[in-house]
């Protein structure tokens, strides 16, 4: 049995994350999505329970994804919850050099291996920062977000 864990902030979850989501899925036996709290991003739009809570709503058609939230090293995690390896998708090349850091950072205190996945094309653009900002001012983001993404979001700037 395999177990990989997908860490980040999720805030909130995205299309592209979910696509990620679902390969892992088809590539291990059992998919852990930790949503975490990462002090080096700020304040969140939504608390680390929301986010887990959007996220298994989000994946509940996937029979192998199990949501945590958590809020300690991703290694830390990796371990708690037996993965054997960490996934992280890229969305473009710029992804890549910082992912890359964090990953033979993570190999190094860890000895667990990340695994790259590749964005479609279609998700690539997509970032929860700019969702956040579209949101806010009331642009229409329910093409780029899960369902109970996009009625939390309606909710959160609700008039």
């Amino acid at each position: 049995m395999s177990t990989v864990l997908y860490p980040g902030s999720f805030d909130p979850v995205h299309n592209g994350h979910i696509e990620i989501i679902d390969v892992a899925s088809h590539l291990f036996d059992d998919v852990v999505v930790a949503a975490l709290r990462n002090p080096q991003k700020g304040q969140t739009m939504f608390d680390v329970d929301e986010r887990a809570e959007m996220l298994r709503e989000s994946v509940s058609h996937l029979g192998n994804v199990k949501v945590v939230g958590f809020s300690k090293l991703v290694v830390e995690v990796a371990r708690d919850v037996g993965a054997d390896f960490i996934i992280k998708g890229l969305r473009a090349v710029s992804d890549f050099e910082s992912e890359m850091h964090q990953a033979h950072m993570n190999l190094a205190i860890s000895g667990v291996h990340t695994v790259f996945i590749p964005s479609a094309t279609t998700h690539s653009f997509v970032a929860s920062k700019l969702i956040r900002e579209i949101a806010r001012f009331g642009g229409d983001v329910t093409s780029m977000v899960p369902e109970p993404v996009a009625k939390r979001l309606a909710e959160r700037f609700a008039e």
